[in-house]
């Protein structure tokens, strides 16, 4: 079984049969599905206001509906992900 570490990773799929092909052969890691779950984590958090470009924010809350997820929570992953990565 593949398993998909990111989320850029995962293709367009073009129907449900097609994506239900490759699930049947792949699956999520482990840190993708947990961070995916509403946390009911009791930690402070920050309200950021952010301004964005409408159509780069339609853009994300389609991607986040295409993965079941929150568009809030789909960017905190993203940028959870690449503090990791630039070792912050």
């Amino acid at each position: 079984m593949n398993v998909i570490n990111q989320w850029s990773e995962l293709p367009k799929f073009e129907n449900l049969e097609e994506e239900a092909l490759f699930w049947a052969s792949h699956r999520l890691e482990v840190r993708l599905m947990n961070g995916s779950l509403l946390k009911t984590d009791t930690r402070e958090s920050t309200t950021v206001t952010l301004r964005m470009d409408p159509r780069m924010l339609a853009r994300i809350k389609r991607l986040a509906r295409s993965r079941y997820l929150n568009y809030q929570s789909m960017i905190k992953q993203w940028l959870s992900e690449r503090l990791e990565k630039e070792g912050a």
